[in-house]
C-alpha cells in the first residue's frame, strides 16, 4: 500500500505539462458545452494523481508511459512534493466543483472549473505551476518545513 500511495520525485516536467494541457482542454470543453459529467472525471484524475502520482490516473499513465518516452528532446525535472501539492489543490477545486454541480450550483461549479482551466493552461503553455509557487511560498513563510522537500530550497 505504501508503494501505491507514493509520489514520484522528481517529476518529469514534460509529462506534467502534457497532463495539464489535457486537463485544460477537458475543463474548457466542460464549460463551453455545459457538460457537467466531465467535472467528476476531472476530480477523479486529480485525486488519483494527488494520492498515487500517475499510477491510478489513466491520463498520467498515458503521459508518463506512452507519450513522454517517445518525445525526442531532453526532459526537465522538478521536485515531486510541490507537484503533489498542486495536484491536491486541483483535487480540492474539482471535488468541490463536483459537489456544487450535483447540489444544483452549476454556475459556481463551472467557475471553479474555469480556475482549473486557467491554472492548467499556465502549466501546459508556460511551465508555470501556480500550485508549486504556492508551495514554495509556504516554505518561504515557514508554513511548510524544509524537511518536506529538501530539493525545493532553491525554489523557495
Amino acid at each position: 500500500m505504501r508503494d501505491l500511495l507514493s509520489f514520484p520525485n522528481p517529476v518529469n516536467e514534460t509529462s506534467a505539462r502534457l497532463v495539464a494541457g489535457t486537463v485544460a482542454v477537458v475543463s474548457v470543453l466542460a464549460i463551453a458545452f455545459q457538460q457537467g459529467w466531465l467535472i467528476p472525471v476531472l476530480a477523479y484524475g486529480f485525486v488519483a494523481r494527488a494520492l498515487t502520482g500517475p499510477k491510478l490516473s489513466p491520463l498520467g499513465l498515458l503521459a508518463t508511459r506512452v507519450v513522454t518516452p517517445r518525445l525526442p528532446f531532453a526532459h526537465r525535472y522538478s521536485p515531486g512534493p510541490a507537484k503533489r501539492f498542486a495536484q491536491t489543490i486541483g483535487a480540492v477545486f474539482t471535488v468541490t466543483a463536483t459537489a456544487l454541480f450535483f447540489a444544483g450550483f452549476e454556475e459556481e461549479a463551472y467557475a471553479l472549473v474555469a480556475v482549473i482551466a486557467v491554472f492548467a493552461s499556465l502549466e501546459s503553455g508556460f511551465g508555470l505551476c501556480v500550485g508549486c509557487k504556492a508551495f514554495f511560498l509556504g516554505m518561504r513563510l515557514g508554513l511548510v518545513p524544509p524537511s518536506v522537500c529538501e530539493d525545493c530550497a532553491p525554489y523557495a
